[in-house]
């Protein structure tokens, strides 16, 4: 005979799988409804949302999905029947904002609007009740409704804010003024959340500090900060210089936020790299420099001497290069040719090969930084930094043994990736074009983006002009070009290129070598020969992969050099309304916005 203790196991069991059963079953009920509803077969979701309701009578999810397939069928009186019968016991202020708006919908509007009234006074007897009537106000779209209901809470549940949902409502609303200000006020209530709110701030800001938006949320911060000055305020007026790229304004905050809490600098040497990347040298110097007087930290203050002799090294003449040397052997002896010191050996190899076109010097030089007590990672970096000068050399057997060397010893790492794409390009500087498209098929899954993106291209670039003649003489004249541009010989790249052109004309590789001449004419300020050859792309080759570069790229320079916005402006707008799948397409449109004085939503 079964024991009672194991008749007792078993039954809980099976009340245990019977209810899961059932759920699974609803659940799958459930799915079928809404695919039924999706596609338009309102009647067969109305009989399998009517099934599983009277399984389970008390259950919002199902009422409100019977309601709303109803109304689909315009069947207006039957929801209504459900919805009051409802509230026969209880007037519910969930029920009483469905029935206002099923009032709605037939044109009741005095009925509807008592309704929502009655719902919103609910709210004074049973203050929680404010999330689901502000919720189901917002389903529908009844906005000024929500709002009014969340102001309401905000007197009866003085311990909870609120602003969050109305900053998303007036977001909506194209309010833009208020949305900034509840986000402002969340910030106040909750100052962990300002980096979610610099990311809903974002959607609403642009480049320009001109437009409406950027200068009433501008407005906002600067009151704050005279009526208290908390260093949230700060933080966010500089994050919108950075927007903005006003790097110089932005480091003014920043300062002030370090006089008040000096523990870290982090964030001062955030903003002098992007400021950095994105060419505002004048800026980028004057806070490394800032760093270099304020800080005691060793590492801070090598990256702040490497930071300002690469931004110099970048516009030295001949005579500066020689003192900008002289300053990299002078901290070498402060701080010593160490581990610590690898950055900076790197940055000083890099100098010497590409800069005062002293490879030997260079590579001799690196090759003591590989004999240092360094990790296995900081070995790959000096040997692809001694590769890369092999390359510049045109040693590219020699380059390719370093590059193989770390993709073998450092697999599935970045750096590992990065030589794996240096062996393809190395094969192609070769002229191997068969065995560099080879290893760029692989590439193109690449973890980084960067890497995979800079593979794809140049895949392409193989594959679209290796059949163009049997001798390849175009795309090795191309790969060669690439070469100089690699070894700071803009001015000969640009001289082969024009071969291309010449000799090459009419066949597929010459739209790809006017855009890629264009950006070296842009690299030696050249911008009314890089306009030239930017417009015979969009004349000659407008069904050609390059033409949304093009568009792009010129209307760059009308914007940035040649003093052309509206010129500039109709050529974002061509991305815009021809070329919706470009990389392009979403900073075309702001910058077409910015350029037309919209303001930004």
């Amino acid at each position: 005979m079964m024991s009672l203790k194991r008749i007792l196991l078993l039954s809980l069991t099976l009340l245990l799988f019977v209810p899961a059963s059932a759920q699974r079953e609803d659940q799958k009920q459930l799915e079928l409804a809404d695919g039924y509803y999706k596609r338009g077969e309102f009647q067969k979701a109305l009989l399998t949302y009517q099934k599983l309701y009277e399984a389970q009578p008390y259950s919002y999810t199902y009422i409100y999905k019977m309601v709303d397939t109803y109304r689909q069928l315009e069947q207006y009186d039957k929801a209504l029947k459900i919805l009051e019968q409802k509230i026969i016991k209880n007037r519910n202020p969930l029920m009483l904002v469905e029935i206002g708006y099923n009032y709605q919908l037939t044109d009741s509007i005095n009925k509807a609007e008592e309704l929502y009234e009655e719902a919103i006074s609910s709210i004074e007897k049973n203050p929680n009740y404010v999330y689901g009537v502000g919720q189901r106000f917002e389903k529908h779209s009844l906005l000024p409704q929500a709002i009014k209901t969340y102001k309401k809470a905000t007197v009866f549940l003085p311990e909870k804010n609120f602003s969050i949902q109305l900053a998303r409502i007036y977001g909506d609303m194209g309010e833009v003024k208020n949305m900034f200000s509840s986000y402002l006020d969340y910030v106040a209530h909750k100052p962990s959340t300002l980096n979610n709110i610099k990311r809903n701030l974002s959607q609403f800001v642009s480049e320009s500090r001109d437009t409406e938006n950027n200068k009433s949320l501008r407005f906002l911060l600067l009151k704050k900060i005279q009526l208290n000055p908390d260093t949230y305020w700060y933080e966010l007026l500089s994050w919108l210089y950075v927007q903005e790229k006003q790097y110089k304004k932005s480091f003014v905050q920043e300062k002030a936020l370090y006089r008040r809490n000096p523990e870290s600098l982090d964030r001062i040497i955030d903003l002098a790299i992007t400021a950095k990347d994105n060419k505002d040298i004048e800026t980028a110097t004057d806070i490394f420099s800032y760093i270099l007087h304020t800080s005691q930290e060793r590492d801070v203050l090598l990256l702040a001497h490497q930071s300002l002799l690469e931004i110099k090294a970048k516009s030295a003449t001949k005579k500066q290069l020689d003192k900008i040397k002289e300053s990299y052997l002078s901290l070498f002896v402060n701080y010593g040719k160490l581990g610590s010191t690898l950055s900076l050996q790197l940055s000083y190899g890099q100098f010497l090969a590409f800069k005062m076109n002293k490879p030997k010097e260079a590579s001799d030089f690196l090759k003591q930084s590989y004999k240092l007590d360094i990790s296995p990672f900081q070995e790959g970096l000096v040997k692809l930094r001694l590769a890369d000068i092999l390359v510049l050399q045109e040693k590219f057997n020699e380059a390719l043994i370093f590059y193989t060397q770390i993709k073998t010893s450092l697999k599935n790492s970045t750096i590992a990736q990065e030589a794996a794409y240096k062996i393809a390009k190395t094969s192609y500087y070769k002229g191997d074009f068969e065995w560099a498209e080879s290893q760029l098929k692989v590439l193109k899954s690449s973890t980084s983006q960067l890497i995979a993106n800079d593979a794809l291209d140049l895949k392409l670039l193989i594959s679209d002009n290796k059949w163009d003649d049997t001798t390849q003489t175009g795309l090795k004249y191309y790969a060669k070009a690439d070469l100089f541009a690699f070894q700071n010989k803009t001015s000969d790249a640009i001289k082969l290129l024009d071969k291309v052109l010449t000799e090459h004309n009419g066949e597929s590789i010459i739209d790809q070598t006017l855009f890629t001449q264009a950006k070296l004419y842009e690299k030696l300020s050249q911008f009314e020969k890089a306009e030239a050859n930017y417009q015979k792309i969009i004349a000659d080759y407008r069904e050609d992969i390059f033409i949304d570069d093009a568009y792009y790229y010129l209307a760059e320079l009308y914007k940035l050099y040649l003093d052309k916005p509206e010129e500039a402006k109709s050529l974002y707008e061509k991305i815009i309304f021809n070329h919706e799948d470009s990389i392009y397409f979403v900073e075309a449109r702001k910058k077409f916005r910015m350029l037309r004085g919209d303001t930004i939503n």
